[in-house]
């Protein structure tokens, strides 16, 4: 458990590569980051692509896999950063089926990327502005949606509860160490928030609009123009989550791991003002919606524990690094949440 499936051999590497039209394969080297997908920078006689293994490649996800890639051909087509997949030579698909795995192959876009903090003001204003127009095209390339009654939100007494189970894998974890005993005292707290802050759960109504959105816009999903021309955008990479969720909800939930400390958690509001304010000029969003939004995420995140489901129930232990702020920010989030909602919605 906690691992992603074994590597592709480089002979199949090399059978699915001749599926499409860009000559031998010269290499192939397995691109790191990213906690779940597994993907290999190959160079060909033609150039140099992004070769993409679906980690999860049931048969029944192939449909799903080709909508998104015609909506990224779309946006693409729209004049958006985002570089969408190579049609293979036999039946017109961008996608290859080989041992009960599912592949695709891209271009590979020249670029770094940049945390938030990294960027200059103006650039975290083309960055909200990026976004909207994201938001704002895929409702034109996508299917139309119906919004729905509603949205449940969790329930902090079952939060209590998985909190406490929680902490007890926490104390009984052998070797026991730094993380460990970090956890004991972030959960011992965050019961005491979930107590604190039980009468705030947002009612079902209370949602922002639904609309399509990218599902996981986050630093390690951007790529920046490596010139540094302005801090633009490249590519937005990684369209694998596109689906319909409250779209105001992804402007704040990306701003939370964009524009965070990467030890303490804490947000660097000036810069999420920015941001913000320049995705609501698109108009995605209103003010109204952000504050909605806002409040709905901090819940979210109160009650969330997936970290520690993937280290204590999964024995999955690539979130860990994430973790310490990741707590850290929630408790700050807690102190300051005035002063977050303003940032967000003012």
């Amino acid at each position: 458990m906690g691992t992603l499936s074994p590597p592709v051999p480089h002979t199949a590497l090399a059978e699915v590569l001749d599926r499409y039209p860009v000559g031998r394969t010269l290499t192939a080297e397995p691109v790191a980051e990213g906690l779940l997908n597994r993907g290999y920078r190959v160079i060909t006689e033609a150039g140099t692509y992004f070769l993409k293994c679906y980690v999860d490649s049931a048969t029944a996800n192939r449909p799903k896999i080709l909508a998104h890639h015609r909506a990224t051909a779309d946006l693409s087509a729209l004049g958006l950063p985002v570089a969408p997949p190579l049609t293979c030579t036999e039946r017109a698909n961008t996608v290859v089926g080989l041992g009960g795995r599912l592949f695709a192959l891209f271009p590979w876009v020249k670029g770094r990327h940049r945390h938030g903090t990294e960027l200059a003001l103006p650039e975290c204003d083309a960055l909200g502005a990026l976004l909207g127009r994201l938001h704002g095209a895929l409702d034109d390339v996508c299917a139309p949606l119906d919004q729905p009654a509603g949205y449940r939100s969790a329930d902090s007494a079952d939060s209590a509860d998985l909190a406490r189970d929680l902490r007890r894998h926490a104390r009984r974890h052998r070797p026991h160490g730094d993380l460990d005993v970090l956890v004991e005292r972030r959960l011992t707290e965050r019961l005491e928030l979930l107590a604190d802050h039980a009468h705030r759960r947002p009612a079902p109504g209370v949602a922002p609009p639904t609309g399509w959105t990218h599902g996981d816009f986050h630093g390690l999903n951007l790529l920046y123009d490596p010139d540094g021309h302005g801090g633009q955008v490249a590519a937005v990479l990684d369209w694998d989550k596109l689906g319909p969720q409250p779209r105001a909800e992804e402007a704040v939930r990306a701003a939370t791991l964009l524009f965070n400390d990467r030890t303490s958690g804490t947000l660097d509001l000036v810069r999420v003002r920015h941001y913000s304010q320049a995705y609501r000029a698109t108009g995605a969003a209103t003010a109204e919606h952000l504050a909605a939004a806002t409040h709905r995420v901090w819940w979210e995140r109160l009650n969330d524990f997936w970290m520690l489901q993937w280290r204590y129930q999964r024995g999955d232990h690539r979130a860990d690094p994430l973790y310490p702020a990741s707590a850290g920010q929630l408790a700050w989030w807690c102190q300051e949440y005035e002063q977050v909602l303003d940032a967000f919605a003012n």
